[in-house]
């Protein structure tokens, strides 16, 4: 009876799916559990065999504690909406949508071949309508809600507005935008109904402001920092400006407090615990403000040094700052300007990373120095971002080494305002050694009592105070693109109001392109009749129409990140048409216990999704703080690339060009040379030997005589990406596949090849190696294994057994094809542990003392490693033991029946099928994990080595728990020491029990 995989994995994936085995309840006398892999995006490519390393480790996980008697939720759905797909429909007139379910098709057939314990009966997708009315909900709730600073918690704008009417708000804490009216409440009560609205826009936890943002005009939208690598679209690769647009923005600044807190309560990793705490960027100091002299300007600042005020030599603007426009002089005009428009085409990270670069421009304006009353000159420069704090800095160039660096460059002067140190070739910033010095007041202070002194006299003058404050910006909720969440927000006079939650879901409309449209719009401006029915209102044209007053509709598309900020919840619930999900569900599944996913989402949707999560507890609406108890990031599988080296070249002397000419030349564009002619260099050098090797072919492609006019030629090998498809075990290249690849077109049809003898490859006279690199795996590297071969050459089993064992999770480790055979060996292994010609071959007999060792001490290891997260070890336990009870030759059903539940959640499909054989009608799914015994591992005997003279001569097992004397007795008494005696007695006899016994004759 053959271990066919195939038809067994086939199999079991068509009886989970029929009869829903993996479906959980949202009531059960059991406790829960629930676990969660990150949000996927449906590409186009569908999966490689990096994306399942973590889909993997969580199943084993869930199948683990449903062994352990949990009632486990693992659900799955999609992260639907995305760019790529509009970026697909942008080219080829093809609706997001279809390509979205064609992906999604794929992803769902790879993922059920893999064989995950998924609950699909949950499955949610982004873009489904009946999902994002729940996120337009959310919306639509937080742009009805403002915080509370005193209670440090959301709550109803309706509550705000009460407040206003009977107080005014000069006495409200609340987290709102800078520079607010005070009102009174009489004032209040007589203001218009838009005023009203206006006012509480800035209180809102969902706003409009105009905001500086990365804008890439060949996709038409807004992109988030993590959206933009090395300053250009992580998508296509485009040029990114920075722009003021008016937005909708998150208020997540009001959570920075609770966002850095909550991170003590989680099981995370220290190293994504401090990734957050640096984005949440908590500070304190002192607001400080500087009237700008001759201007009713004032320019506020936050420092963390206000100890160091004495020092400020000059101030710095943020180039976007709102006032630059407002205090340069006209002399400075046109050099600001120039200087703008340059810094525009930057990105923050760009002018973040580049500490190298010093540039800046000099207003012409001063500001007023709030002690001595001294003018400072403003200057911009791109090191100073306008989201970040107030915009602008109060330069110390003593005790700052970027200011130092700026000053020097620019020959500002630097007042040393610290005792005793020599600033001539750095700043001084050991804040902790410093005594102030030539600063009034602060004369004589160390770092902490100048602190306190300087905010103390600052609070006196009106001048400043003493604040808190974060690097974390509000985020930016706005994306001009069609394949998003439509907004749910209508205008009156230009103040926005929400559609009411019977009206939900606003639909996204049919549009004609996908593009912006030519006035400008968002491509949803592009709609001529929304995807919306109501009594009460029409939708045409992108405007809403009661009783014939036309209303326009919000024309942006939510960020990638709204539908990912709370599907966790969605799972609990899936097809509640009444709520996002039910008070039972919630409260029944609470949070994810384990959530696994990449790192690099670290700052981005865990941040938002924990954001979220917050607001929906200060609300009501859950009854957790934080979305997920314990997260691990699970590394990468990197992929093996395969180069091959396309000859590049010059000349030495421009005479020899001449000589050679352009002709000629050109018949050598399209050389590959073997990478076995310099991999010994370790580098793309090419040795003597071997140059002039190529040389003479090289003379003979050009139809030179001889390799004269070629003196003077550097030869150049450029590495260049192919298809590892096209590469065989020993990493040659198929030379014909790849030539009759059409994706590469007509670029290798006549290429010519040169082989490890540095002739030119014909037929099968020689063989064309391969470079290869472990690198990021990618389509674009040409580096991807599909898993479908993989499932089809090896089985399932074999490749999530494979990725486990290649090291541990939250680790990097290559890819190779060939390693896998392993594995796959292994299984068969354990299948003939099980069955034989005839069948199975399990029978009733007693285990055997080794058999219940081996057996208790793999429940022991695996039980150990799943609970730690170790699967790569538990690999190697389950092969040990197969191989120890090949050995045993053992049949006992008492020790291959639990031993194969320990196999269940690495390789799932051939323990359903061996468990079936043994005669069991239900899945292994939910049997218990076998219990560990530890009297299995005492040892009741020792089988002692005996040396005479300390050379070994035999063994004697002996009861473990022998006195020494008894072991000493013992062994004297056996036969073959009395024959090595002959008669006499030994000098001396130790005993060492449990290790050893030696006699010395």
């Amino acid at each position: 009876m053959q271990y066919n995989f195939n038809d067994i994995e086939a199999k079991w994936q068509k009886y989970w799916a029929e009869n829903q085995t993996f479906k959980a309840d949202n009531q059960s006398d059991k406790p829960k559990y629930y676990v969660l892999d990150m949000f996927p995006y449906p590409s186009g490519a569908g999966l490689h065999v990096g994306h399942p390393l973590g889909y993997i480790a969580s199943d084993i996980y869930a199948r683990f504690k449903r062994h352990k008697g949990f009632n486990v939720l693992h659900p799955q759905g999609y992260d639907s909406f995305g760019l790529p797909a509009e970026q697909y429909a942008i080219q080829t007139g093809q609706h997001p949508a279809v390509t979205t379910e064609e992906n999604i098709k794929t992803y769902r057939r790879q993922l059920d071949q893999i064989g995950f314990s998924f609950d699909w009966s949950r499955e949610v997708r982004t873009s489904d309508p009946n999902y994002y009315k729940w996120t337009q909900w959310i919306f639509i709730q937080l742009f009805n809600s403002w915080y509370c600073k005193h209670a440090s918690k959301a709550y109803p704008i309706a509550d705000l507005v009460e407040v206003f009417a009977s107080e005014g708000n000069k006495s409200v804490e609340a987290v709102c935008d800078d520079h607010v009216l005070i009102f009174s409440a009489e004032e209040w009560n007589g203001f218009s109904h838009e005023k009203q609205q206006e006012i509480l826009l800035q209180y809102r936890l969902t706003y409009l402001a105009e905001t500086e943002v990365n804008w890439c005009p060949a996709l038409g939208t807004v992109l988030a920092n993590d959206e933009i690598v090395n300053g250009v679209s992580e998508r296509g690769g485009h040029t990114v400006i920075r722009k003021k647009m008016t937005q909708w923005s998150m208020r997540i600044s009001a959570y920075a407090e609770r966002l850095l807190q909550g991170l003590d309560t989680v099981d995370w990793t220290g190293s994504l615990k401090e990734s957050q705490r640096n984005w949440i960027g908590k500070s304190i100091g002192a607001s400080v403000s500087f009237q700008v002299k001759d201007h009713d300007k004032v320019i506020e600042v936050f420092t963390t040094r206000p100890d160091t005020i004495f020092g400020v030599s000059f101030m710095t603007l943020a180039p976007e700052h709102e006032l630059v426009s407002q205090i340069t002089t006209n002399a400075q005009k046109s050099e600001v300007e120039a200087y703008i428009e340059k810094t525009a085409k930057r990105s923050e990270r760009d002018r973040m990373a580049d500490v190298k670069t010093i540039s800046g421009v000099f207003t012409g304006a001063f500001a007023e120095h709030p002690f001595s009353k001294e003018p400072i000159p403003i200057w911009i420069g791109d090191y100073v971002l306008a989201g970040y704090g107030t915009g602008a800095v109060m330069s110390v160039p003593c005790g700052d080494q970027r200011d130092y660096a700026f000053a020097k460059h620019f020959n500002i002067p630097i007042p040393n305002i610290f005792e005793g140190v020599d600033i001539s070739e750095e700043a001084f910033a050991d804040k902790d050694k410093a005594v102030i010095a030539n600063s009034d007041f602060l004369n004589g202070l160390p770092y902490k009592k100048a602190m306190k002194r300087a905010i103390f006299e600052l609070e006196k003058i009106e001048q400043g105070e003493g604040k808190t404050n974060y690097r974390l910006r509000d985020a930016v909720f706005s994306r001009q693109r069609y394949w998003g969440e439509p907004f749910p927000v209508y205008y009156v006079n230009g103040m926005p109001q929400m559609i009411d939650k019977e009206h939900l879901p606003i639909r996204l409309p049919e549009v004609e392109k996908y593009l912006p449209t030519e006035t400008g719009e968002p491509p949803l401006g592009r709609a001529d009749v929304w995807a919306w029915d109501s009594k009460n209102f029409t939708v045409v044209s992108n405007a809403l129409i009661d009783n014939k007053t036309v209303f326009p509709l919000e024309l942006n598309t939510m960020p990638g990140w709204a539908g990912s900020s709370w599907y966790f919840f969605r799972y609990m619930d899936a097809q509640n048409d009444m709520d996002f999900a039910s008070e039972e569900a919630l409260n029944y599944w609470e949070n994810v216990d384990l959530y696994i996913g990449g790192s690099e989402h670290a700052t981005g949707h865990l941040l938002y999704a924990r954001f979220w999560v917050k607001f929906m507890k200060d609300r009501g609406f859950v009854n957790v703080e934080e979305p997920f108890k314990k997260l691990i990031n699970q590394g990468m599988i990197l992929g093996t690339s395969a180069f091959v080296y396309r000859l590049s070249f010059m000349f030495a002397d421009p005479r020899s060009e001449e000589a050679v000419g352009a002709k000629l030349l050109k018949k050598l564009q399209n050389i590959y040379i073997s990478h076995s002619e310099f991999i010994s260099k370790g580098d793309l050098a090419l040795d003597k030997e071997a140059l002039k090797k190529l040389k003479n072919t090289l003379a003979k492609i050009a139809g030179l005589p001889n390799t004269d006019t070629l003196e003077n030629l550097i030869v150049v090998p450029m590495p260049i990406h192919v298809k590892v498809e096209y590469i065989n075990a020993s990493d040659e290249l198929d030379i014909e596949g790849l030539k009759q690849d059409g994706e590469f077109g007509d670029d290798y049809k006549d290429a010519v090849f040169i082989g490890e003898n540095g002739e030119i490859i014909k037929a099968d006279n020689d063989v064309y190696k391969v470079g290869r690199e472990v690198e990021k795996m990618s389509k674009s590297k040409y580096n991807v294994v599909n898993p479908d071969s993989i499932c089809e050459d090896y089985g399932a089993d074999s490749l999530r057994l494979y990725e486990m064992f290649l090291g541990p999770l939250e680790q990097y480790k290559p890819w190779n094809t060939a390693g896998i055979t392993g594995v796959h060996s292994f299984l068969k292994k354990l299948w003939k542990l099980y069955v034989d010609d005839n069948g199975i071959k399990v029978t009733e007999s007693e285990p055997t003392k080794d058999n219940l060792k081996t057996l208790h001490k793999t429940i022991k290891k695996v039980e150990e490693d799943i609970e730690s997260f170790s699967f790569n070890t538990s690999v190697s336990t389950f092969m040990i033991a197969v191989n120890e009870l090949t050995v045993q030759k053992c049949t006992s059903r008492d020790i291959l029946e639990p031993l194969i539940v320990l196999m269940s959640p690495y390789a799932p499909h051939i323990s359903e099928e061996l468990w079936s054989q043994l005669g069991h009608e239900k899945s292994i799914s939910t049997v218990a994990f076998p219990k560990f015994d530890e009297k299995h591992l005492v040892e009741s005997s020792k089988n002692y080595p005996i040396s005479f003279n300390g050379k070994m001569r035999f063994t004697l097992e002996l009861p473990m728990d022998m006195s020494k004397e008894d072991i000493e007795k013992a062994v004297m008494a056996h036969e073959k020491i009395q024959a090595q005696l002959e008669g006499r007695t030994p000098k001396k006899v130790i005993v060492v029990p449990g290790k050893i016994v030696n006699i010395v004759g």
